[in-house]
């Protein structure tokens, strides 16, 4: 069977201004391929609410599984939660488990639990929350679709705290080949080597090092000893060239 499949959705105008660097996106694909869930597209867009549920609803159709990152804050730019409710046409609304949540965490720390922060309880009903150790507000999954925050620390403990409930595939597994040749030498017999291993994904990555050009061949696959055959059979067609 195929392993399942995935997105990201990576919501922001930050990140499209270049401000701020988005990383959540290199942390989400490690962590999917170690339990087996590829990741298949990664999608950015604006503090649009149309923007946001257009993309909700093409990848939430096309996937397995959404992951999205960024705005379910108090503020008024924090429209991820509304947009994606909006995109499954449902209420959302301050929900009483949420709440609780959040009211305890701020009477603990002697803050006022006011309406900014009582925002961050907004939740469809029918999702199931989503763990958030580090500042407490949770996130939420709705049906397939896991809405998580931006700031990459909180998103790497809901991620965390999301991922024992999905039920993934085979891990991912990847060897390195490099050849100290220019990927127009090569490109004629990998590209026939991958029409042979068809089960597995051949990828080229060009360097330039001390004016010399060389190529990294990543050969990536669920099967071990395929991906240790195919190595093999580069190492062959490539003799000289570094491990």
């Amino acid at each position: 069977m195929p392993n399942p499949t995935a997105a990201i959705l990576i919501i922001g105008d930050e990140i499209l201004s270049g401000r701020t660097r988005d990383a959540n996106m290199h942390y989400l694909a490690g962590e999917l391929g170690r339990i087996g869930i590829d990741l298949k597209e990664v999608r950015v867009v604006a503090d649009e609410t149309a923007a946001i549920v257009a993309a909700v609803n093409a990848l939430r159709a096309g996937y397995t599984h959404v992951f999205t990152s960024g705005g379910i804050g108090p503020t008024h730019d924090d429209i991820t939660a509304d947009a994606v409710a909006a995109a499954f046409g449902m209420a959302l609304h301050v929900r009483d488990d949420a709440r609780a949540i959040l009211a305890a965490h701020y009477d603990r720390a002697g803050l006022e639990f006011n309406a900014a922060r009582q925002r961050m309880a907004r939740i469809p009903e029918g999702a199931l929350l989503i763990d958030n150790p580090i500042s407490i507000a949770p996130g939420f999954s709705l049906e397939n679709v896991h809405v998580m925050a931006g700031v990459p620390d909180i998103f790497k403990a809901m991620v965390a705290s999301l991922l024992p409930r999905l039920t993934g595939g085979k891990p991912v597994l990847s060897q390195t080949l490099r050849v100290d040749r220019g990927e127009g030498m090569i490109a004629e017999p990998l590209g026939a080597l991958a029409a042979e291993f068809g089960d597995l994904s051949f990828g080229s990555y060009p360097f330039i090092q001390n004016g010399a050009y060389g190529t990294n061949i990543v050969v990536r696959g669920t099967d071990a000893a395929r991906i240790d055959a195919a190595i093999g059979r580069l190492a062959a067609l490539f003799p000289g060239d570094g491990a």
